[in-house]
């Protein structure tokens, strides 16, 4: 497989799986209206200032109603009031502030005020609970080298990248998979997206801490066999990251993806090495150097060369 570097077909994908932290979701057309009534997870999903900003939107939005129903009776008060006061007669109620001089006197402005402050109490215990489950969310801090590589390894041409566990805490029982997303033309002439899982030389690890280098041997029965960078390109080809563990302080299931695509992907080259031991025996992992690569063949020589001149 050619190196992709300078190549003249590279170009920013599609990509099925988005990089960093901001996710770009597809556009769904003719949905069956049902979206609405998911409205928790439309709440789990969105983003901190959109979180912020839409619950400060229909606070201020609840009030105001409240603040109208006050508004409509003019006589409901001992005093009278403009809207921006039955506003904040409103945001005092829903909040069990009692600061306020102002008091209702008719039944209809008592029973609003009940009413509001039963919807306090809800509020309170629905935001609650909101906050409680976007910060108690479990989440990864899986770090994945940002290319990966192909070189020799035990006489194998094999695909390499590698992840770390930027917490340097425990994950146990982790497991990987990659898989190979690219188009394909069915006998009929039907152009479809597959995805054909690519074995793994150790998919599964106990105990998860440290680094780890994935490797797929390229063989006569990897999908990847015989094909080169055009070749990706044309199937526009994808390879997607799946890494699933416990962990060991959350005690709960974490997540992490990530995909290659072909200008991302290296030919003989191979990863430098970022684990080292100190004097008291601990191990270090150097994240300054994780992405970093040379080149294989340069060292191929230079090993010869030692070698050749030890003999001489």
């Amino acid at each position: 497989m050619s190196s992709p570097d300078n190549h003249p077909r590279t170009r920013e994908y599609q990509r099925i799986v988005s990089r960093g932290s901001v996710v770009r979701k597809p556009v769904m057309k003719g949905q069956d209206g049902t979206q609405w009534k998911d409205v928790y997870h439309l709440v789990l999903t969105a983003s901190w200032p959109v979180f912020f900003s839409g619950l400060a939107g229909f606070y201020v939005l609840e009030n105001a109603v409240f603040g109208l129903l006050y508004f409509a009776d003019p006589h409901g008060f001992r005093i009278a009031l403009n809207f921006w006061d039955c506003f904040l007669f409103s945001v005092q109620t829903m909040t069990s502030a009692s600061y306020t001089v102002t008091l209702p006197r008719s039944a209809y402005t008592e029973i609003v005020m009940s009413i509001e402050a039963f919807f306090g109490i809800v509020n309170l215990a629905i935001v609650t609970g909101i906050v409680f489950a976007r910060f108690s969310r479990p989440f990864s801090r899986i770090v994945f080298s940002n290319v990966a590589v192909i070189a020799p390894f035990n006489g194998t041409a094999t695909l390499m990248f590698r992840c770390a566990n930027q917490r340097a805490n425990l994950i146990y029982d982790a497991t990987v998979t990659v898989s190979l997303a690219r188009q394909v033309t069915t006998a009929e002439g039907h152009v479809m997206r597959r995805f054909e899982e690519l074995p793994l030389v150790r998919k599964r690890t106990p105990l998860f801490a440290l680094s780890w280098t994935v490797m797929h041997r390229i063989d006569e029965s990897s999908p990847l066999f015989g094909l080169d960078i055009d070749a990706l390109y044309d199937m526009e080809a994808e390879l997607v990251i799946m890494l699933s563990g416990t962990d060991e302080t959350l005690s709960d299931v974490i997540y992490a993806r990530h995909s290659y695509t072909p200008e991302e992907i290296l030919s003989e080259r191979r990863f430098v090495d970022v684990i080292s031991v100190t004097e008291t025996g601990r191990r270090v992992v150097d994240l300054t150097r994780f992405h970093d690569t040379e080149p294989f063949r340069a060292l191929v020589v230079e090993a010869v060369t030692d070698e050749i001149e030890r003999v001489g």
